[in-house]
């Protein structure tokens, strides 16, 4: 297996776990306060399109080192 193959599965998998995290807060209604600032849902609506995208692509790209 390629360095490069297991570093797009790597981060592949950490994105993923990012996107899920993001969901289950928006689908449960967690709030997020960092810093005494409160997180609005509309972030996570973004972080995890961004984040679902770019498990995608480095899924997609891990495919090809096969």
């Amino acid at each position: 297996m390629s360095n490069k193959k297991i570093y797009y599965r790597a981060t592949s998998i950490i994105f993923l776990i990012i996107a899920a995290g993001h969901l289950l807060r928006v689908v449960k209604g967690w709030e997020a306060i960092i810093g005494g600032v409160a997180i609005p849902m509309w972030f996570s609506w973004g972080a995890v399109a961004l984040a679902g995208y770019l498990a995608y692509r480095g899924h997609k790209l891990a495919s090809k080192f096969m």
